[in-house]
């Protein structure tokens, strides 16, 4: 049975091994999805993907691949032989590159499909040549991605509505951009709060810096659930 506690995944937003399984020891209990991104991934390499997981934890690998449609499948292969749970390419790739990665995936690894990051506004959009309001653009990917195949999308919580609306539970929605009441926006654009993103709709929602940063994360762990079942 899912709780609200497994659709929180903990970005582990941090530069060491060492600091990763801190963070996993500590919230242990309480999450049981961790999210390695970029930073971690180049200082430890897969490595640390196998440790993480080797807790006991699930992981989302959170590469957002963008490459020609044969590197990225291959890399694909490659990443569910580590044994995640989840991957994410970058729908922006078109529907080739998307294709070739969805027929990499194997069957136990849910691929998402990364729509407008989160830091990014119409202004953004425009300086790439992109004349759409962001909404219009994330739909116009996540329909791309769907038609391709793949199993879910990344996007904001402000997209997670329409999102909704046009697909329904064919696919899954992971957002990003979380934050909690009392925490500072950084460099998050189209933010929710964990509550409000629950009750629009999403699948998963990754909080990294609230928790991560937290001075004690397990107790900032508590108030998000808190906040959540209030």
């Amino acid at each position: 049975m899912t709780t609200v506690a497994d659709k929180i995944i903990v970005a582990l937003d941090v530069a060491t091994k060492e600091k990763a399984l801190e963070l996993v020891e500590q919230l242990r209990g309480e999450i049981s999805f961790f999210k390695i991104g970029l930073q971690l991934y180049t200082a430890e390499g897969p490595e640390i993907v196998r440790t993480v997981l080797a807790t006991g934890a699930k992981v989302w690998l959170d590469l957002k691949l963008y490459d020609i449609p044969n590197t990225v499948a291959r890399a694909v292969e490659s990443a569910s032989t580590l044994g995640v749970q989840m991957l994410t390419i970058h729908l922006s790739g078109g529907s080739e590159m998307i294709r070739a990665a969805t027929a990499a995936r194997p069957s136990d690894m849910l691929l998402l499909g990364v729509t407008v990051l989160t830091s990014a506004t119409e202004q953004t959009l425009r300086e790439i040549g992109i004349t759409d309001a962001v909404e219009d653009q994330v739909l116009r990917l996540a329909r791309l991605g769907a038609e391709a195949g793949i199993d879910g999308v990344v996007a904001s919580p402000r997209e997670i509505k329409p999102l909704r609306l046009e697909f329904g539970d064919r696919i899954k929605i992971a957002v990003q951009g979380i934050r909690p009441s009392w925490a500072e926006p950084g460099d998050q654009k189209r933010f929710m709060t964990p509550r409000q993103a629950i009750e629009a709709g999403a699948d998963y929602i990754g909080i990294g810096r609230p928790i991560t940063a937290h001075s004690q994360p397990r107790e900032a762990v508590a108030k998000i659930l808190g906040e959540l079942a209030a």
